[in-house]
């Protein structure tokens, strides 16, 4: 299902009519979520950084409607500059305002938090001093303009007004100062994503298991919040800023946008393939690219060739490789995800660890991993290319399961029709969603710890039958089992299985069951009996004959220290 194409069979002309027609048709689904989160920014502005820098931004900001000027000196002014201005003159002219010096063990406890409007200032110690409290007597800064070589708030994507900005970047200068100016008044935003617990793989009983919404968030937008037993994920909507790598990275989808779902873009993607053919397309590539970049190319009059057919995203987060790969699935010969300027570091290393898993995907599925690359900022040739190879496919694809996980094992298993998997278990990168488990069947007793534990149905009992059985497909590798195991018997085995095995389940361990001396019920296992009676055998309360107590069910258990009780009035109290 590799064929190679042949270039001369393309009409480009007709690829664009095709997509024309597809656009016309179907409409990509645009985040619809009403402005649910507010910024209320009165215009009190904490600038930090040297002396010298924030006395010549804050004189160029004063009088244009900013409620105040606050200014913390937090690094030293840079030595021999010439630019022309007077200290004399820009003392006298930022002399009316608030200004503090700090040294700089008191600049490196410095702690930044919050967003537009709510913004923390705290020098730590054994006295924590608020500085908005103590300089303008203020429970918050409205925003913040760092002019720090190093920002004091270390993240990637800063908060909704958090301005930073070198100041001997003359060029930028001005625009910048105006937008920070323009940051008074009330802002809307939506509230972009939405936490379905019931899925989420975090943490339970206590034990931590995936993480990777936190891993991959540059905006620190998520935490885990600590319950009285368990942990939970939130994400804070007035820092959240829609990258939507931790909906692409959840792999049960317990994190997701709310308009459009995620599997409303999946459906797009195959109503719009299948558009395509209809129309008599040939040969679509399909391009991932930012709305922002999509709207700077129309504006510089660049059109992409005909058969390339974009998709355009809020961030290029939004869509992960089970996306690209629904694509290619769906009778897309390539999938491109177009670069952009300025991106956070940690999106950037999400989307390569993304490209990595895809190609290891396809790799084990038979299929050319050309299939789906990045392609890099103003790369014209890499985003008109044609396709090396022909679709996989030019039947439809149709996507009924509504949960994330069946949805990509049904696209998994229509390219392992599609292509030639090798049977093996391919590595993956660390941290990937696909693996097994390995049970140590000596030691389980099964407990079903670890299916309790287990937020998908990957671990599953053996019903009446004393067994645990495993269904990899299912499986996220969080690690859950594995912390819940009170005999250590579980060991996570990362990889993706080409095999038909991935979507059987299998018994991994079972047991006959033991049963009750008395009534002759199935209760628990032969070893969970052996275990029990091995630990508790020096415990009073099952001294002597009263442990043939530990081979009864539960009912004839307490039957029998009634009985007990009845003969032997005193026996409790021996105890």
């Amino acid at each position: 299902m590799n064929q190679r194409i042949q270039l001369a069979s393309l009409d480009d002309q007709r690829n664009a009519e095709a997509r024309e027609t597809v656009r016309q048709r179907i409409s990509w689904p645009a985040n619809l979520t009403p402005a649910n989160v507010t910024y209320h920014s009165r215009g009190h502005a904490l600038l930090l950084g040297s002396e010298r820098d924030t006395r010549q931004a804050a004189r160029i900001l004063q009088g244009r409607g900013l409620a105040s000027l606050t200014l913390v000196f937090t690094a030293p002014n840079a030595a021999n500059v010439d630019d022309g201005v007077n200290d004399s003159d820009l003392l006298a002219a930022t002399e009316i305002l608030t200004t503090q010096a700090l040294t700089n063990a008191q600049a490196e406890k410095l702690h930044i938090s919050g967003h537009l409007g709510m913004f923390k200032a705290v020098i730590g110690g054994d006295e924590p001093l608020d500085l908005a409290r103590a300089l303008i007597e203020r429970e918050a800064f409205d925003l913040i303009l760092d002019l720090n070589t190093t920002p004091r708030l270390p993240v990637e994507l800063p908060p909704p007004g958090y301005v930073v900005m070198q100041w001997q970047n003359v060029e930028q200068r001005s625009d910048t100062l105006d937008d920070f100016v323009g940051l008074v008044g009330e802002f809307d935003k939506p509230r972009y994503f939405q936490v379905n617990s019931d899925l989420c793989a975090h943490s339970t009983s206590g034990n931590i298991g995936c993480t990777r919404c936190l891993d991959v968030c540059p905006a620190d937008a998520i935490s885990s919040i600590q319950g009285r037993i368990e942990s939970h994920i939130e994400i804070d909507p007035f820092l959240c800023q829609g990258v939507g790598s931790c909906t692409s990275a959840c792999p049960t989808g317990a994190i997701e946008f709310r308009l459009p779902e995620t599997r409303r873009q999946q459906d797009t993607l195959s109503a719009w393939l299948g558009a395509y053919r209809e129309a008599g397309g040939q040969a679509p590539v399909l391009r991932f690219i930012t709305h922002d970049s999509q709207d700077a190319e129309r504006a510089a009059g660049v059109v992409p060739a005909g058969h390339v057919i974009d998709a355009p995203l809020e961030e290029l987060g939004a869509a992960g490789h089970d996306q690209w790969l629904t694509a290619l699935a769906a009778g897309a010969a390539e999938v491109r995800i177009q670069l952009h300027p300025n991106m956070p570091a940690r999106l950037s290393a999400f989307l390569t660890d993304q490209l990595t898993q895809a190609h290891a995907l396809l790799d084990a599925l038979g299929h050319d991993r050309a299939r789906i690359k990045l392609i890099e900022i103003a790369d014209d040739a890499g985003r008109d290319a044609l396709p090396a190879l022909t679709p996989l496919t030019e039947s439809p694809l149709s996507l009924p399961e509504p949960e994330k996980r069946a949805r990509l094992n049904q696209v998994l298993a229509r390219l392992a029709e599609l292509g030639n998997p090798n049977g093996e278990r391919a590595a993956v990168p660390a941290g990937a969603a696909y693996g097994a488990i390995q049970v140590d069947s000596d030691a389980c007793t099964l407990c079903h710890a670890c299916v309790s534990n287990c937020p998908t149905p990957a671990l599953k009992s053996g019903g009446k039958t004393p067994a645990l059985s495993f269904l990899e497909a299912d499986c996220v590798q969080c690690g859950l089992c594995e912390q819940a195991c009170p005999e250590n018997a579980i060991t996570l085995m990362p990889g993706f299985l080409a095999s038909n095995a991935r979507e059987t389940r299998h018994i991994c361990h079972e047991e006959a069951a033991f049963e009750c001396i008395s009534c002759g019920k199935p209760f628990a296992t032969v070893s969970t009996v052996a275990t029990i009676k091995q630990k508790l055998a020096n415990h009073p309360y099952f001294a002597g004959e009263a442990m043939i107590r530990l081979e009864m069910c539960e009912d004839c258990r307490v039957k029998d220290v009634w009985k007990t009780m009845i003969r032997d009035p005193d026996a409790q109290l021996k105890v």
